[in-house]
């Protein structure tokens, strides 16, 4: 469920008197997602999202998000563009939230994706990074490496609920992983949480990329990390290598991966599967029972994690040889 704030009619209305958006003619609540307010407009002029961002996103950030999704759709990549107001500003408030109004994008989301599916998701997350080249602004990953232990340490205490053993097992990952961390590969900015939820498709060409509100600059090779772990293993938990070399050989038509990133591509991806499987462990423990949000099981991700330990080379995920 995403609607933690809900909005009157009158006071969406007096929100609306600054945009040149036309008229009201329905609103409703749009249930998917778990960080902000959204909500489905449609006025005289078309279809807007209006989004009210709640307490986890924090206010600072908004310029950068806001800022990148403008630059991007000035690049030519299909993704939401925030509406300015009468008077050019791009955030307001409504409800008491920072609120902001953005662009409605056709598709939807798929929830069995395909190879193919696979292939067009990792040539569009490559336009993303070449096209986020010369953004100005910049925001760190407060979910890498650096903020892995102070995250785990809010879990720590009853994590064996979770699984026996995994204290022991995480203390010596999070060693493992900020000992052996690379950092002189390429970065720039990565959207960080490209989910299948995240991205549109018209058939079976991707439409869209949505929700930027985890972008952030890191290493390029690291978002490409996350999808692997977001779109290639199956419900049984096994890694489907025919949609890995379909992401690998996607992102690498628009993109080459470097020698580098291809040599630390195992390693990125146990970091990507941990910081996942610790912000799952987190809302699994603190989230309480009855809650609207949908608690995701965070051994999901642990499996992956033990997957990824295994791998000695990227091969094992398809990727191709260098020509």
């Amino acid at each position: 469920m995403a609607v933690y704030t809900d909005i009157t009619e009158d006071e969406l209305a007096v929100f609306l008197a600054d945009y040149d958006v036309g008229t009201l003619l329905s609103y409703k609540g749009i249930a998917e997602g778990v960080e902000n307010s959204n909500f489905l407009l449609h006025t005289t002029a078309g279809a807007f999202i209006l989004t009210l961002y709640e307490k986890r996103v924090d206010r600072r950030d908004l310029p950068f998000f806001l800022g990148l999704m403008e630059h991007l759709a000035g690049e030519g990549l299909n993704c939401p563009l925030p509406i300015r107001k009468r008077d050019e500003g791009v955030l307001s408030e409504l409800a008491g939230r920072p609120a902001a109004m953005i662009s409605f994008l056709e598709g939807m989301w798929l929830r069995r994706p395909r190879a193919e599916h696979c292939r067009e998701v990792g040539a569009a997350l490559a336009r993303m990074h070449v096209a986020g080249d010369g953004f100005e602004l910049g925001r760190a990953n407060a979910l890498s490496v650096s903020g892995w232990r102070p995250l785990w340490d809010m879990s720590r205490d009853r994590a064996e609920t979770v699984e026996p053993g995994l204290v022991a097992e995480i203390e010596r990952e999070l060693d493992s992983l900020k000992a052996s961390w690379p950092s002189n590969l390429p970065s720039g900015v990565i959207h960080a949480d490209l989910f299948p939820d995240n991205v549109f498709f018209l058939g079976d060409e991707v439409s869209g990329l949505i929700d930027f509100y985890f972008a952030c600059n890191d290493l390029l090779a690291y978002d490409v990390s996350i999808c692997l772990n977001a779109w290639c293993f199956e419900k049984d938990g096994s890694f489907n290598m025919t949609k890995g070399m379909a992401l690998l050989d996607g992102y690498d038509s628009v993109r080459k991966l470097t020698d580098a990133e291809r040599a630390a591509l195992p390693l990125l991806a146990r970091g990507s599967a941990l910081r996942f499987f610790l912000t799952r462990l987190y809302d699994w423990l603190t989230t309480p029972e009855g809650a609207l949000v949908v608690k995701k099981d965070p051994k999901e991700y642990l499996r992956r994690l033990r997957f990824h330990r295994q791998i000695k080379d990227a091969a094992e995920y398809g990727l191709r040889e260098t020509a």
